[in-house]
């Protein structure tokens, strides 16, 4: 029989209600009767215990909150009646012990990548257009439009090739019978097309740290040669975004192409130009063939977005196992989603390394904290209207499940934004709890592919890197099917335990990183891309 609440952690003083309870519902648990006092949606939490005013609440085995009334045993918790608090962390208190997963199945696995110079191993092959300076935002358009409909390279709207067989007077009958198809002019490149609203105006640092997101998308292995488009006049010039990219990698062996408007005079003359280079670079990276590459070669972001009640125990945990299996074999799990770590500061600090790490990730919590404060805001007003609609309620509690998809691994690396990942291990990367945000930084960091866990549904993407999508229960993946790829609602039913569906969710992002598989999001052709300029996100 499928049990109605669960408890996460020993130490937890509420439990999860994984069906609908009725008022008046009497049920058995741990060896107690529990009378629910109200009717209790699935996805929120149930007190397991009386609790007083100001007492303190436990789930995940640390504290995600207090009572601002009394809460009676039986009762549903909610905005009502609990507040965001949690533990004070100063330092280090010990080594977080860790069980490395059996590696047996996967020290010897491969997958499918684009081998660069430098040692990297993409999962794409990306031909990258973007402009240092929203000026140039039209120019980028122009390209695109140019590209994609001569080279029909990339994602191609079935609904315009649909339109175009009825230009060409095919009949309805006729199109049914043979469904319109994309057809590349190259099989083995993608050319993708950034834009933003950055480069110039703001504050000279929003400028330098675009830069650094910039060059950190240049350098990603995912990508095998660049356009670059500058106006000429902007804060961020030429000159300091190839700096960051040198910086970055000293001895980059890719082709980077610059253009600026100012000095080339007309656009014509400019776009032509880049068109006739762009061709050649993209028709030479055609010929990069996949190769095997080890699982290490693998860096991978972890990001959660439209997150449930139930996104902490299915597919973060799961996410997790996987997390730790990467870690384990050398490979480069990446944590980001600062504000969605508040709560659980203490386990992190306990799993670095090094002093050093442990000590820059409260300085860093801390100083992002702050300055959210100092803007009337704070981490407590992180959870989303959907968040709260379906069980997380407050920062902390949804924090301690969006831990969860970085396992147990020891940390081994803390960075600050537009840093790139280099070592082995889980990094910890500080970013805005914002999904798109979060994993356009991590993506700028040198993840060569994104895992997305979801309870309620996203259609996230990214420009150069895959973005796998991961449902918290089935009723998601049955109602969203074009945009979820993996459906770890098995967890919550008891028919697959977290160990197993981790170890079909690392199969899955085998398949993708190999070519095998096309992510749902890259075949919606979802690319967001969302530059964090330092202000104030959550």
């Amino acid at each position: 029989m499928r049990h109605k609440l669960i408890k996460i952690h020993p130490k937890d003083n509420v439990a999860i209600a994984l069906v609908h309870l009725t008022k008046g519902e009497l049920i058995s648990f741990e060896g107690e009767k529990i009378l629910i006092l109200s009717d209790t949606k699935a996805k929120h939490k149930i007190a397991l215990d009386a609790v007083q005013v100001d007492g303190e609440i436990f789930m995940y085995g640390i504290l995600v909150g207090k009572a601002v009334t009394e809460i009676k045993k039986g009762e549903v918790l909610t905005i009502e009646n609990v507040k965001h608090r949690t533990q004070a962390v100063t330092k280090k208190t010990e080594i977080a012990p860790w069980s490395r997963p059996n590696l047996s199945h996967w020290k010897n696995r491969t997958f499918m990548g684009y081998h660069r110079p430098d040692g990297q191993v993409g999962t794409r092959n990306i031909w990258l257009f973007f402009p240092l300076v929203f000026c140039e935002n039209r120019n980028i358009e122009v390209l695109k439009e140019v590209f994609e409909k001569e080279l029909n390279v990339g994602a191609i709207s079935s609904q315009r090739l649909l339109l175009r067989q009825l230009i060409n007077g095919e009949t309805a009958a006729k199109i049914e019978e043979s469904p319109p198809k994309n057809a590349s002019t190259f099989d083995n490149i993608h050319v993708k097309f950034i834009t933003h609203q950055g480069g110039c105006g703001g504050i000279r640092q929003d400028s330098e740290s675009l830069a650094l997101l910039l060059s950190g998308y240049v350098n990603n292995p995912n990508v095998a040669g660049a356009t670059v488009l500058s106006l000429g006049c902007q804060n961020l010039q030429i000159e300091i975004f190839k700096n960051a990219l040198t910086q970055l990698n000293p001895e980059l062996q890719k082709p980077v192409l610059t253009y600026e408007q100012q000095q080339l005079g007309t656009v014509d003359t400019m776009l032509n130009t880049i068109i006739t280079d762009a061709f050649e670079g993209i028709k030479k990276a055609n010929g990069i063939p996949r190769k095997p590459a080890p699982l290490s070669k693998l860096k991978m972001g972890l990001e959660c977005g439209g997150s449930d009640g139930f996104s902490g125990i299915s597919a973060n945990p799961a996410l997790g196992y996987a997390s730790d299996v990467l870690a384990a074999l050398g490979g480069s799990p990446i944590l980001s989603e600062f504000p969605e770590l508040c709560g659980v500061e203490q386990e992190l600090v306990n799993r670095c390394v090094n002093d050093a790490d442990a000590e820059r990730f409260m300085r860093l919590m801390k100083a992002y904290e702050a300055s959210a404060q100092v803007a009337g805001s704070g981490f407590d007003m992180n959870p989303s209207p959907g968040n709260i609609k379906d069980g997380l309620i407050t920062d902390a509690m949804k924090s301690a499940g969006a831990a969860k998809k970085g396992g147990n691994s020891p940390i081994t690396a803390v960075l600050d934004y537009g840093e790139y990942v280099t070592k082995p291990g889980l990094n910890l990367l500080c970013t805005p709890g914002n999904d798109v945000e979060s994993t356009t930084a991590m993506v700028g960091s040198g993840a060569n592919i994104v895992v997305f866990t979801t309870g309620l549904g996203t259609p996230t993407g990214n420009p150069i890197a895959p973005v796998i999508k991961v449902s918290s229960n089935h009723k998601l993946a049955q109602h969203m099917p074009d945009i979820i790829d993996v459906d770890t609602g098995a967890v919550i039913t008891g028919e697959k335990t977290i160990k197993e569906m981790g170890e079909l969710l690392l199969e899955y992002i085998i398949k993708v990183a190999s070519g095998e598989v096309i992510a749902k999001a890259d075949l919606l052709g979802q690319d967001d891309f969302i530059p964090w300029k330092r202000g104030i996100s959550l």
